[in-house]
């Protein structure tokens, strides 16, 4: 399990992780297919979630890149990299996010 952050609003999810020297935990955006690390100062880990947040792809990215859309995707989370193989999360797998109100 680990806290996960929500990018609620447009500037939010804009904004990413961006200015950040790190993150404990996760950053979840919503109606999102695509990211990138452009002024970033650390390496992230990116699952690409579909609607029943299930991963459809997972791919480390250090800074200064563009990733390409997952037109399957919903939203993405973020965190850093090396989280994803910490936690055991691989594609097919299902999250189980709980969305406070």
């Amino acid at each position: 399990m680990a806290s996960l952050e929500v990018a609620r609003t447009r500037s939010e999810r804009r904004r990413g992780l961006l200015g950040r020297d790190d993150l404990t935990g996760a950053l979840l955006i919503e109606r999102c297919r695509c990211v990138h690390t452009i002024g970033m100062s650390f390496d992230i880990d990116v699952l690409f979630l579909d609607r029943q947040w299930r991963v459809v792809d997972l791919v480390q990215m250090p800074p200064g890149r563009i990733g390409r859309p997952r037109l399957s995707a919903r939203s993405v989370i973020e965190t850093q990299a090396g989280a994803c193989e910490r936690w055991g999360l691989t594609v097919g797998d299902t999250l189980d996010v709980r969305l406070e109100a």
